[in-house]
């Protein structure tokens, strides 16, 4: 818990200003740095020093993980994320390539399990890293990844965190996430949460152990408007203990992920926290 405190308290002394054109204000904002989450000994990244919920963020991953490309899908398993940029969004509802309602077009799974060929057929990249995982085999491109520039005119939203590298050394299964962009006080969380979590399923359904997930920043910013909060609220907190993550045993395969896992197969223990904080959020 301490890092995260670290990296708010690093972008308030360091950041610099930067205007954000896209929503028109300000951002404080440090470049580079990564955060190391200890998956091996079930040290839960759930921020403490505010109430921080983290079922939206296990099932946007789930989504994800299935390929999803439709925010009805999305509300389904219980994450509303992905609501306003499917359907509030100016530019894309005047897009061409959009199918209607909820549609999100190519974005993040639907790349993740459908990744386009020039000849018209698919790549699965995820089914190809859990075979070669489940076989102790790691070619140095177990690579997942959401970022294909040809196609980001095809769907409502670049993606954030868009890369995962998975590593294996032994019997032990590592990740390396990157982020091209995170908004630190309300982002970071849910994205922690992600990452986490993506390494521990992925470890249970190859027969691997899981190891140490380093969640890689490029730009982490923090919005003129949630600066006061961070600094004079929840900086001024102690945060608590880790909590911890439990799934259910019963999920054993990457068709299992996709078929009937829920968040009912989901429970974090241990969660003490300080009083929620109403950031601002940039649309």
């Amino acid at each position: 818990m301490r890092q995260y405190l670290d990296l708010c308290q690093r972008i308030v002394d360091e950041g610099e200003w930067v205007e954000n054109k896209r929503t028109g204000k300000r951002c404080l904002t440090v470049i580079n740095h990564t955060l190391t989450y200890d998956v091996e000994n079930n040290q839960f990244p759930l921020i403490t020093t505010r109430k921080s919920f983290w079922k939206a963020a296990i099932a946007e991953l789930l989504g994800y993980l299935r390929g999803y490309d439709n925010a009805a899908q999305f509300r389904a398993i219980g994450c509303n994320t992905w609501n306003a940029n499917a359907n509030d969004n100016p530019a894309w509802l005047n897009n061409p390539h959009r199918k209607g309602e909820d549609d999100m077009g190519r974005v993040y799974g639907v790349q993740g399990r459908r990744w386009q060929k020039p000849d018209g057929s698919t790549i699965d990249q995820l089914r190809k890293v859990v075979e070669n995982l489940e076989k102790g085999m790691d070619d140095r491109g177990e690579i997942l990844t959401f970022y294909n520039p040809g196609e980001f005119d095809m769907g409502c939203l670049r993606p954030c965190m868009h890369t995962h590298t998975f590593s294996l050394l032994g019997d032990k299964l590592y990740l390396t996430s990157y982020q091209r962009s995170c908004d630190v006080p309300l982002g970071l969380n849910f994205n922690q949460v992600q990452v986490f979590t993506l390494l521990a399923l992925m470890a249970q359904i190859t027969g691997l152990k899981a190891g140490k997930a380093y969640h890689q920043i490029v730009n982490a910013h923090i919005y003129e408007d949630q600066l006061e909060l961070m600094r004079d609220v929840q900086l001024k907190r102690e945060p608590f203990p880790s909590p911890q993550l439990k799934i259910n045993p019963e999920i054993k395969s990457l068709d299992d992920l996709e078929t009937w896992v829920t968040l009912d197969d989901f429970e974090v223990v241990g969660y003490q926290h300080h009083e929620a904080i109403k950031y601002p959020f940039s649309v």
